[in-house]
């Protein structure tokens, strides 16, 4: 069984200053990645994650995760491979077909078929793979939830990233999948590996750290009407309760699902600290 990994993905762009401090409290609170997103209107990701390295010490840094559609195959490869170079090889790529239909359409970007946004993402992975042919390649995060993605991803990545979502959240919402649901996707993961140690990753949408569960379920079954506040309690993406108790929620996960790797959103990068903690 794989040891714990935790990553917080940041989004807000703010001032440089701003910026070098969440990173810094983010190594001091014990995670071991620092993620950026790739949205419009959201902090540019290796920018951000230069200037990061030079905030930080020990922490990875890693794109979670690029939308391959916005980049050019062979200019991103250069420019990652640059970025590995000046961070000292702490980079950690990580890359997706993209979800968000208004986002291309705002950058014109055509949004074309799911079998045409996976095609550039193969293309991505091609060029970022001839790249580091001539030397260590970092690690790279592939994501997604079909089975065509889970499986290309089995073959290429280090790390398989399960986004614990439903389809509606491609049309912008926070629509979860059901404990079922992301349950047989990690199967299909573990499946296509065939026996692979490849690391999994599962993106945690909600954090709570409270004596009152049921006050943090219900707060969370505001922002996903589409499920009940019980079966939220039973999804391993969603965290409330007290921290010994979502610590042991975690280890559960680990031992069901087997993810190791979580992500947080920028949101609840204190929130999890304690958790954190206690899982060292």
């Amino acid at each position: 069984m794989r040891p714990f990994r935790f990553g917080v993905a940041m989004y807000e762009p703010g001032s440089r200053a701003e910026w070098v401090a969440k990173c810094r409290r983010a190594e001091d609170l014990g995670y071991d990645v620092v993620g950026v997103v790739d949205h419009l209107g959201r902090v540019a990701p290796v920018p951000a994650l230069l200037l990061a390295a030079e905030a930080t010490e020990r922490i990875r840094l890693n794109t979670y995760v690029l939308n391959a559609s916005f980049h050019n195959p062979v200019l991103l490869a250069r420019d990652l491979a640059a970025l590995d170079k000046f961070t000292g090889g702490r980079v950690e790529i990580g890359i997706g077909a993209g979800y968000v239909r208004a986002e291309f359409e705002a950058a014109g970007i055509d949004w074309g078929t799911p079998g045409r946004r996976f095609g550039r993402l193969v293309d991505v992975v091609g060029e970022i793979e001839r790249a580091f042919a001539d030397r260590p390649r970092p690690p790279l995060l592939l994501g997604g939830r079909g089975d065509r993605m889970l499986t290309f991803a089995a073959a290429h990545a280090d790390t398989i990233a399960l986004t614990g979502t439903a389809p509606g959240a491609a049309e912008g919402r926070l629509a979860l999948a059901s404990s079922a649901a992301l349950a047989e996707r990690a199967a299909f993961a573990r499946r296509v590996l065939d026996g692979r140690d490849t690391e999994l990753n599962l993106m945690v949408h909600f954090v709570r750290i409270t004596g009152d569960r049921r006050a943090a379920l219900e707060a969370a079954h505001e922002l996903v009407p589409h499920l009940g506040v019980d079966e939220l309690g039973a999804l391993a993406t969603v965290l409330a309760g007290s921290a010994d108790a979502v610590a042991e929620q975690l280890q559960g996960t680990r031992e069901t699902l087997g993810t190791s790797y979580f992500t947080v959103l920028e949101d609840d990068l204190t929130t999890l600290a304690p958790v954190i903690e206690k899982l060292r």
